[in-house]
């Protein structure tokens, strides 16, 4: 029925159907993000749980919808591509914290100089006082749109490969954990002090809108390279397992909150489980 739906909204070309996923996963962050405006003082408690479970849909998704059936399906039961993969993956997000002066304008909107004054004030103290605000934010914000990229790069593997029902899987599973980090995003940046709620939404927005350009060269990068599939797979899982492990465990275990952390991504688990099952 959903498989249905979705072919006579997106048709049969995977390209365009991976073109309507990354609207998907897109349009969720921007829902998580815009959320901010009515929930406006989500508790630190509230946040890690969401980010917990955003991290069980990644868990659960990096295994069952890409790294088993790129083995199993793509690879012809050879681990080697797959585990290339994952290699790759994991190593180009451990180096993305290297590009965080490249991309602060694209990110906020604001050069390091503008974000370091308030009100054409040069003061060196409160120049010191923003930096130290606004820098882990800025790593935080592009943490999420580095990590943001694989999951993209999974949906449009995923329409890519032509397994329709697995890619509306991974693609319902990454939009709904999509909602909480949209809104850890824009409500970290209103909390540094960027502006006014709207101007939070954005930020949180555009840590988003990388993701359905992605989507698609995935699908085009798989259509005419076939062979690269498996390798695909693994990169995209690979970049979902290192940001869990480097970004999410830690920043939702070091507040008090593990509990609420830990039952969070137990239950995101089970509910991307119960998609793929659900959706074949």
């Amino acid at each position: 029925m959903l498989e249905e739906f979705f072919v006579r909204l997106a048709g049969t070309d995977p390209i365009w159907q991976a073109l309507v996923g990354g609207l998907v996963i897109a349009g969720l962050n921007a829902v998580g993000a815009l959320s901010v405006i009515v929930w406006r003082d989500p508790s630190e408690r509230a946040l890690d749980g969401a980010l917990g479970f955003a991290g069980g849909v990644m868990l659960a998704a990096s295994f069952t919808s890409l790294i088993i059936p790129g083995i199993e399906e793509y690879a012809n039961g050879s681990l080697f591509p797959v585990v290339v993969g994952v290699l790759l993956g994991a190593i180009v997000l451990d180096r993305g914290e290297k590009w965080v002066p490249y991309v602060q304008r694209l990110v906020t909107g604001r050069s390091r100089e503008e974000l370091s004054t308030d009100g054409g004030e040069a003061v060196a103290a409160h120049r010191a006082a923003s930096e130290r605000r606004i820098t882990p934010l800025i790593i935080f914000i592009v943490a999420i749109t580095l990590h943001n990229m694989p999951e993209a790069l999974a949906v449009g593997v995923g329409f890519g490969s032509g397994n329709l029902s697995n890619a509306i899987a991974l693609m319902l599973a990454i939009g709904i954990q999509n909602i909480p980090e949209g809104l850890a995003v824009a409500v970290a940046a209103r909390n540094a002090g960027l502006g006014s709620l709207f101007y939070a939404g954005v930020t949180g927005i555009r840590s988003g809108l990388v993701e359905l350009p992605i989507a698609v060269f995935g699908a085009v990068a798989v259509s005419f390279a076939a062979p690269l599939l498996p390798y695909a797979m693994g990169f995209a899982a690979g970049g979902m397992l290192y940001v869990i492990i480097d970004e999410i465990v830690p920043q939702t275990h070091e507040r008090g909150h593990e509990r609420v952390a830990t039952l969070g991504t137990i239950v995101g688990l089970v509910v991307m489980l119960s998609l793929d099952v659900a959706l074949g």
